[in-house]
């Protein structure tokens, strides 16, 4: 197949790329640190910054002396220019926060779900009205929104509609952009949401500087995002780091999906409140709902035996499986994040550790670090809100509209090949 010839279009939009790009993840910058950084000559550099400021896409952000010369003037993104919104679609609760450029929340709606109760268009229902809410609050107007990121269990299909495929809620290709769509304007942009946390720790977090990384999500479902040499790894269609998915024990406990002996049956808040409940006699850990069910087993296991014991198995299980992450992979970093993994590794992160080892091969285990994820239980709605922001800056600032089909990079650099994240606001 032939090759398309760059145009002067294209060239100027991936100079305007480059230099946003290096703003936004390393700025504030002056011109000198752009010529410096971008290997652009330094007349294209004053000619982007001069249209970048125009915009008001860029503004100056002080002064900085120079050696021996005049002071440099320094430039950043300018916050205000748009709002992304970032939803989180939990399975006990639908997380809506608002966000400016610097990646400051301005606005925040949580919406608790009945368990069971993950109908599409209740979903659809909780998010439009959630924007709604956030809105109002910051008093943001929609004409001001870049985008909205969700991000969803199951796998996303990156075509126009969005199809969702979530075996373990029994949403089997649902269009849920095209659904969104019915009720809003605003550029909607879906990923699994083990993927978007993976884009907010290697942004933001635990993952800045590393080339290769997994980022584990444990919750009510388990899932991963592998990243290698800088990028997302996403498989053939999208589904890889399905990591809560993979056969933990043959033959084993019924995992939600189906299957028997998944490795969500075992550490996911499900198989672990099934587990105790089933140790226990069958009286369930006391609490509401998972989270607050999974604190009470927490809370007891200084006193109960049973609840000692499920925790102590888990841990283990836990650690067998980053052990296969770190056979598989070979990353620098494995970082444990979700509200299940960071109530775990807060307390027993060493026990985690030492279950590693035991179960990985000796040298990529040492040349392996497993640490906790940096930016709580609000990481995978900051990382669906970046979704927006990275098309904003692969564009160049170029696009206002629809979505174009999703990178997902890990770092906001270039749809190409990313290699640094920003220093996030606030």
């Amino acid at each position: 197949m032939a090759m398309r010839r760059a145009t002067a279009r294209d060239v100027r939009r991936a100079n305007r790329s480059v230099v946003l790009t290096k703003i936004y993840s390393e700025g504030p910058l002056s011109r000198h640190d752009l010529t410096r950084l971008t290997a652009l000559s330094q007349a294209s550099v004053s000619t982007l910054v001069a249209e970048l400021l125009e915009e008001g896409l860029v503004e100056e952000a002080g002064l900085v002396e120079s050696d021996g010369g005049r002071p440099r003037t320094l430039l950043r993104v300018s916050p205000a220019y748009g709002h992304v919104i970032g939803v989180d679609v939990g399975e006990t609760r639908i997380q809506v926060e608002l966000f400016d450029l610097s990646m400051t929340a301005l606005a925040k709606t949580d919406c608790p779900i009945e368990p069971g109760r993950m109908d599409p268009a209740e979903v659809v229902g909780h998010v439009l009205d959630g924007m709604g809410s956030v809105t109002g609050q910051a008093g943001v107007a929609e004409s001001a929104l870049l985008g909205v990121g969700m991000a969803v269990s199951g796998v996303v299909d990156q075509g126009d509609d969005g199809l969702v495929h979530a075996q373990t809620l029994g949403w089997d290709g649902v269009p849920l952009r095209a659904m969104l769509r019915a009720g809003t304007s605003v550029p909607i942009h879906i990923d699994n949401g083990a993927k978007t946390l993976g884009q907010a720790e290697m942004w933001f977090g635990a993952g800045r500087g590393a080339q290769h990384a997994v980022i584990a999500l444990v919750g009510s479902g388990v899932g991963a995002a592998v990243v290698a040499g800088g990028m997302s790894y996403r498989g053939a269609r999208s589904s890889a780091g399905e990591w809560g998915h993979t056969t933990l024990v043959f033959g084993g406990r019924l995992c939600r999906c189906g299957a028997r002996g998944c490795l969500e049956a075992y550490v996911g808040a499900e198989g672990v409140l099934d587990r105790f409940r089933e140790a226990n006699r069958g009286r369930p850990a006391e609490g509401a709902d998972e989270e607050s069910a999974i604190g009470a087993l927490m809370a007891a296991a200084d006193e109960s035996r049973t609840a000692r014991r499920v925790l102590s198995e888990t841990v283990e299980y836990l650690g067998a499986g980053i052990a296969s992450l770190i056979n598989l992979f070979n990353p620098e970093r494995i970082i444990l994040g979700g509200w299940a993994g960071l109530a775990l590794g807060a307390r027993w992160l060493p026990e985690i550790r030492a279950a590693a080892g035991e179960h990985a091969l000796r040298r990529p285990f040492s040349q392996a670090t497993i640490e906790m994820c940096r930016l709580g239980q609000d990481a995978v709605a900051l990382g669906a809100a970046t979704l927006p922001v990275a098309e904003l800056l692969a564009t160049g600032g170029t696009a206002r509209s629809a979505p174009m089909s999703p990178i997902t990079p890990m770092s906001p650099v270039s749809p190409v090949r990313p290699l640094a994240g920003p220093h996030r606001a606030g």
